[in-house]
């Protein structure tokens, strides 16, 4: 299991390095120290820290050589932080063997996620006063690389992180580069950098490549493959999805190396576990979901209206299956509630990209981001009033699972075979016989089926109930808006199965 950490954490640490100048030893680390028990020793973290480092130099190499070939390189404006963080890396070394055991700093943790965030909320870091490449440093430049340049470097080398993260914020905020540049100039002190903190660190503790050889033969391999894919792809495109891809990768492993830092700590309150159990169910099963749908999407000419409906059964069916498998109802509301604030500035942030309309089928702009908003705080209400209310732990999921299927067939069998529209004042005029049919059918039977396995009921109580939620739903279905038949639908199908279930 401790080489699969291996690996996760220098993937990680190579995405890092590749898209923002990341240390490698921000995620390594952390990893290494926390899931690692190989690592749990009095001088775990010094040899963690090692071979972060000694990652750190072949993966900030290429960084480097694919900035270069694309000119993102200014030393006329980075020699000065160069000088000073070379000068300093080692001192900081030798000091932090004599303290002992130096544990990640929560600073650069804290740092890390906030600074992810930020290019989340403004990805584009041009400006009107953005020095040109190749500009000299003024007495204030000077001034500024002298003060963080003799600090990074032996933060470095005392901490082993913290350097690129740094970098990136000094080289942007203060030195007025752009992202693409300030990320190439950093890797290319940081390979330097690293390699006079990783042959420091080996010196004086020569145990390092005689014990953990094999764990440093394979951070570098993997860590050093994906900064250079990282760099290509960061290079290749602009710097406003850069940033924004910046932003998520920086966030995410901000938030998640702050969770394995505090472990200890946070590991105490029950619902904050249980929340990490729902978020761990649902990307475990959303992710291999998105590998499957981004290339049927791009390299198939399935319908749009087909591919609507794909993502629509991957959002529902994973909310059920989190619901069933979480451990109260207050964490499987509030991962739902959470996802909900997530997802919508995310969405904010890409919907102007040139990907996004083809990504995404949309009946109006920003349609998708309202219906996911509401989507996901319908959940979490049926969740609480289900489970929470009413004492129904898996009725939530089996009104959703009955609403979602239902909705899904009423599409791919009303678009393209609907020939008798339902005209009525009260409907809108697109629906149809056919695909109300649909809807009816299908939900009958997974609503059926779900009773019957998840309830555990027997199949001719399950069967009544079954169709008269399924009945309730596609009428709604029918008379309702179709913005509104995400909300309205699923309640009233958890309405009706409740009133039964009770009477």
């Amino acid at each position: 299991m401790e080489y699969l950490w291996y690996i996760i954490a220098a993937l990680g640490a190579g995405v890092g390095t590749g898209l923002a100048g990341l240390s490698a030893a921000t995620v390594m680390v952390p990893i290494l120290i926390v899931l690692c028990p190989s690592f749990s020793g009095e001088t775990g973290a010094y040899q963690a820290t090692a071979i972060a480092l000694a990652s750190d130099i072949l993966g900030s190499a290429v960084t480097t050589y694919t900035y270069a070939k694309h000119k993102n390189i200014d030393l006329k404006r980075g020699w000065i932080m160069l000088v000073c963080i070379l000068a300093m890396c080692t001192v900081g070394s030798y000091v932090a063997f004599i303290v002992g055991n130096v544990v990640l700093g929560g600073f650069t943790l804290f740092l890390t996620f906030f600074i992810g965030i930020r290019f989340l909320v403004k990805p584009d870091t041009s400006r009107k006063n953005q020095a040109a490449k190749g500009e000299k440093l003024d007495g204030k430049g000077i001034a500024i690389s002298l003060f963080f340049g003799l600090t990074i470097g032996f933060g470095t080398g005392f901490v082993g992180t913290g350097g690129g993260m740094m970098m990136l914020i000094v080289f942007t905020a203060f030195l007025g580069m752009e992202l693409k540049t300030a990320v190439g100039t950093s890797t290319f002190i940081m390979t330097f950098t690293a390699l006079i903190a990783s042959v420091s660190h080996i010196l004086i503790h020569p145990a390092i490549v005689l014990e953990k050889w094999n764990v440093m033969l394979i951070c570098i391999i993997v860590a050093t493959a994906a900064s250079l894919i990282s760099a290509r792809f960061a290079n290749r495109v602009r710097s406003r999805t850069v940033g924004l891809v910046t932003g998520a990768v920086l966030t995410v492993l901000g938030g998640a190396m702050l969770i394995l830092n505090y472990w200890s700590f946070l590991s105490q309150f029950a619902l904050f576990t249980d929340i990490l159990h729902c978020f761990g169910i649902l990307i475990a099963y959303i992710v291999p979901c998105v590998l499957v749908a981004l290339p049927i999407r791009f390299l198939t000419k399935i319908p749009s209206f087909i591919f609507r409906k794909l993502l629509h059964i991957i959002a529902f069916t994973c909310i059920s299956l989190m619901i069933l498998a979480a451990k109260s109802w207050q964490a499987a509301s509030l991962t739902s509630v959470l996802i909900a604030l997530i997802i919508y500035p995310l969405l904010m942030a890409v919907e102007h990209e040139s990907w996004y309309p083809d990504l995404f089928v949309e009946k109006e702009p920003g349609e998708i981001k309202k219906s996911l908003l509401m989507l996901f705080f319908m959940f979490a209400f049926l969740t609480a009033v289900c489970w929470g209310i009413f004492r129904q732990p898996a009725l939530a999921a089996v009104a959703i699972f009955m609403w979602g299927t239902g909705d899904a067939a009423a599409a791919l069998i009303g678009i393209p075979f609907g020939k008798h529209k339902v005209k009525s004042r009260l409907t809108d005029g697109k629906k149809s016989l056919e695909g109300s049919a649909a809807m009816l059918l299908v939900s009958f039977c997974c609503g059926l089926g779900m009773l019957v396995t998840v309830l555990k009921m027997p199949p001719l109580q399950a069967g009544l109930i079954a169709v008269v939620g399924a009945l309730a739903g596609t009428v709604t279905e029918l008379f309702s808006p179709s913005e509104d038949g995400t909300v309205s639908v699923p309640v009233v199908i958890a309405a009706a199965l409740l009133f039964l279930m009770k009477s």
